[in-house]
């Protein structure tokens, strides 16, 4: 699978990265979860990522994959969630950061996020310096943070982090075209979530109270479905594809418990760009419709 240098961190990453978050799952099997995992690397994608909120994944990351540290990038976020501890303060990045290293079984994190918090609190100096003092430990490697918007553009203009988690999708484009240019200029490196927009298109109907609504939404009003079908691709393909080689992108994160979805989205990500025809049908879709929608965090 290709790899590409993350920013100037010194890192690399996998094109098609792993969201860990489905791997947390109560309802996955020990042995799936396991095989997962270690079917990720084996398929080379080096980029793991998760978070101390997604139930298991860090304490099943520590199980199945610490005998392979070297053979991954390990992303992971915080600054909440501690037991005793005040959210979004220095100790309890200080504690979660300890916490993760001993759920999963490493001597170190590759990159650590602050974890979609809003702009006053991202501001804050204290923290900024409990993740400078992490790097320094040797800790983390990268700090980073993770969200959306005003928040996300002060972040990467700040020069305080050497990366970001943020929305790029066909639906969720704001960070794309107002974001990503500012971090190749920076050196960040960009992680992208939720490429395949929820799989949206899954819903026939408007998914009231479902994850993917407002995503839906957005395809319905873009209108892409005659582009997708005269380019001979299903949805899949499309969004995956878009996310992947979207300018100023380095890894794309997608969330599975199922083997056969991954063995797919590495087939997928490996047919390369889309048509250029095909970007420029989206590109004129989203400036109709989607120049005022804001990232969705």
């Amino acid at each position: 699978m290709e790899q590409r240098a993350f920013g100037t961190t010194g890192l690399s990453v996998s094109v098609l990265g792993l969201g860990a978050g489905q791997v947390g799952a109560a309802s996955l099997s020990e042995e799936a979860a396991g095989t997962l995992l270690n079917r990720a690397l084996d398929r080379g994608m080096t980029l793991v990522d998760t978070a101390r909120g997604y139930g298991l994944s860090e304490e099943r990351i520590g199980r199945h994959l610490a005998h392979r540290r070297n053979d991954f990038i390990l992303s992971s976020k915080g600054g909440y969630g501690v037991e005793g501890t005040e959210d979004w303060t220095p100790l309890v990045i200080r504690r979660g950061i300890e916490q993760a290293l001993q759920r999963m079984r490493v001597d170190w994190i590759d990159i650590f996020h602050l974890h979609s918090c809003p702009l006053d609190v991202l501001k804050r100096e204290d923290l900024l310096g409990a993740l400078d003092d992490a790097r320094e430990a040797g800790y983390i490697r990268v700090a980073a943070y993770s969200g959306e918007n005003e928040a996300l553009a002060w972040a990467v203009n700040s020069g305080r982090f050497g990366s970001v988690e943020t929305s790029v999708n066909l639906a969720d484009q704001w960070s794309r075209h107002h974001v990503l240019p500012l971090t190749s200029e920076r050196g960040l490196g960009v992680i992208a979530k939720r490429p395949i927009a929820n799989a949206a298109w899954r819903f026939t109907e408007r998914p009231a109270g479902d994850y993917a609504e407002i995503y839906w939404e957005r395809l319905q009003a873009m209108n892409l479905d005659a582009v997708r079908q005269q380019a001979g691709l299903d949805w899949a393909s499309l969004a995956l594809r878009f996310s992947a080689y979207a300018p100023g992108v380095h890894s794309v994160i997608v969330g599975t418990a199922n083997v056969e979805n991954l063995e797919r989205n590495v087939r997928l990500v490996e047919d390369g760009p889309l048509p250029l025809d095909v970007l420029t049908w989206i590109e004129a879709a989203w400036a109709e419709h989607g120049r005022e929608w804001p990232g969705e965090v």
